[in-house]
């Protein structure tokens, strides 16, 4: 925007009610400043709720974290913004700067965001229209000072809604896309929606993640199908998408959850961490092997507001 350099979008702004100027041209502008210091952007998603989507996004933040990427998690999941509770920051405040909003830092190399840190009652529901969650997710995306970021985890609401399809339209580009299920029946109808949007939202998927895998006995160490096994592998054969790995049923993963820890950090040696830092490996090669297969094969030209675009063939420049 060559009318206004103000780097974050217009929703924090105290000129925004006698500003004359285009601001849905400047938010675009702001989140895509944002957006170009971050390398990778990824989505977690499911479409249906309780599979742990929030404690799968939480763990892979930290390992990445922990192998040395400067990681952000965004907290786009507005109506149950749980990953401050699992990283012990439920009740913290972020504080605002000349550039914006800043995150809150949890850990060496790992920044969080999310509306949970500005509702003063984190038991009370959030009553919103679609168009308060578009200021909201503009200002998430466009007004928290990122930085410079490795990865950047946006954790999403169940389903294929506003939500999912607003955070995919103000990021631009999104590397790819983790899903989140679990083994029964039920859930593996709803896995095949959230991999047809994906695909439809031109979201290369990652791949799937199978959570709450299997019980290990504690008393004859045997292992208990819970909610059955083997549903995620099934469906991603039948649907050509990578499975990225089995998460067990662990105990200890739900009370390092309740209790603000990490399980990668307070397990490190446990089957379940091991599964997450295998999962992070997995994405990790995913999105690099995409984007220099891209960067070959594609001619780019430069675009205002979105910087370097695929260019299509057949278009002509007049």
């Amino acid at each position: 925007m060559p009318e206004c350099k103000i780097p974050f979008t217009c929703e924090l702004c105290e000129k925004q009610l006698s500003c004359q100027l285009d601001q849905i041209e400047h938010n675009k502008w702001a989140i895509a400043q944002r957006m170009k210091e971050i390398t990778y952007k990824i989505v977690v998603m499911s479409n249906k709720g309780g599979v742990g989507k929030s404690t799968v996004t939480t763990n892979l933040g930290v390992a990445l974290a922990l192998k040395g990427f400067k990681v952000g998690i965004a907290d786009a999941d507005i109506h149950g913004p749980n990953i401050p509770m699992m990283l012990g920051v439920e009740g913290k405040r972020l504080k605002g700067s000349s550039g914006g909003v800043m995150p809150l830092e949890v850990m060496p190399n790992l920044k969080v965001a999310s509306l949970s840190f500005l509702i003063e009652d984190p038991s009370m529901p959030v009553i919103w229209r679609d168009a308060a969650k578009w200021d909201f997710l503009c200002e998430l995306m466009g007004s928290v000072c990122w930085g410079s970021l490795d990865f950047l985890l946006v954790d999403l609401p169940p389903g294929t809604g506003n939500e999912a399809i607003s955070i995919i339209e103000l990021i631009g580009k999104v590397d790819g896309s983790i899903i989140v299920t679990t083994p029964q029946e039920v859930v593996l109808l709803d896995v095949k929606k959230a991999v047809f949007f994906s695909r439809d939202s031109n979201v290369p998927i990652i791949g799937i993640v199978e959570n709450m895998s299997g019980l290990r006995c504690p008393h004859c160490h045997e292992n208990i199908d819970v909610f059955k096994t083997g549903g995620g592998v099934k469906i991603c054969m039948e649907l050509g998408v990578a499975f990225l790995g089995k998460i067990p049923l662990d105990p200890g993963i739900t009370e390092k959850c309740d209790s603000g820890e990490a399980f990668v950090v307070a397990c490190p040696s446990s089957v379940a961490a091991k599964a997450f830092d295998e999962i992070v490996n997995k994405c990790e090669v995913f999105v690099r092997a995409n984007r220099e297969a891209a960067e070959k094969a594609t001619e780019f030209r430069e675009v205002p507001f979105l910087g370097k675009v695929p260019v299509d063939p057949n278009f002509v420049e007049y």
